[in-house]
């Protein structure tokens, strides 16, 4: 589903953010991706979904190939990947289905089978009673929780959360990933980079371990595996 092979990114102020990326990610799988700051863990998560471009190498999310991909194929290689961030990302003016709608609006979806969509994964996130209120109007939880329904109303083959807990409080971060692991557990691939050792180290996933660019350790089931 998602491979690198010897995948190099360097930004023109000279600092070299993926340093020889090679990994291999199977459908259903649920990848944390961990390591400390500036280690490269943004840079990977944001090649997935064609965010950065790679200075050279191989990149493949299923059939697109991200490297040769011309700029106005990423909005289709995007129908396939949704994305979650840790800034939520909402649209301030919209209301919450509204928010979630534009979603498939953009890819013209009929408004019969939005309506019914929007409603689906509203139930999922528990937020089917907030729908006509505003992003302001909810909880940074609750925000997070429309975000991650947003991301998945197209039903993407994968998900890429990038710090989907990092403004959360305890409670709050069980209950998103709660839902991830949900979503996970219906097909969908989940690669979530996190500073976050306590989720990590209970939820048991794959660990991809990123310092200075490179993956040094890739554990299935492993530790978060760093101090402070």
């Amino acid at each position: 589903m998602i491979e690198m092979l010897n995948v190099y990114k360097k930004y023109p102020n000279g600092i070299t953010a993926a340093n020889g990326l090679s990994v291999r990610i199977e459908q259903g799988e649920f990848v944390y991706v961990v390591g400390p700051s500036g280690a490269g863990k943004s840079t990977f998560i944001k090649m997935i979904y064609r965010e950065e471009r790679a200075s050279k190498g191989t990149i493949k999310v299923g059939d697109f190939d991200l490297i040769t991909m011309r700029d106005k194929q990423v909005p289709y290689l995007r129908r396939h990947v949704g994305v979650v961030f840790q800034d939520y990302k909402l649209l301030p003016r919209l209301t919450v289905y509204e928010n979630i709608a534009y979603a498939m609006e953009v890819v013209e979806k009929n408004p019969r089978m939005i309506k019914k969509r929007v409603l689906e994964v509203l139930d999922l996130v528990g937020l089917k009673h907030k729908v006509r209120m505003f992003p302001t109007e909810l909880s940074g939880g609750e925000q997070q929780r429309i975000s991650i329904a947003r991301a998945i109303v197209n039903m993407p083959r994968v998900l890429i959360a990038d710090e989907p807990t990092g403004n959360l409080d305890p409670d709050t971060s069980w209950e998103i990933m709660n839902i991830l692991d949900e979503i996970n557990r219906q097909g969908t691939t989940i690669v979530m980079a996190t500073h976050n050792s306590q989720i990590v180290n209970v939820m048991k996933h794959r660990v991809l371990a990123v310092e200075n660019g490179r993956i040094v350790r890739d554990e299935l089931g492993g530790d978060y595996g760093y101090e402070g």
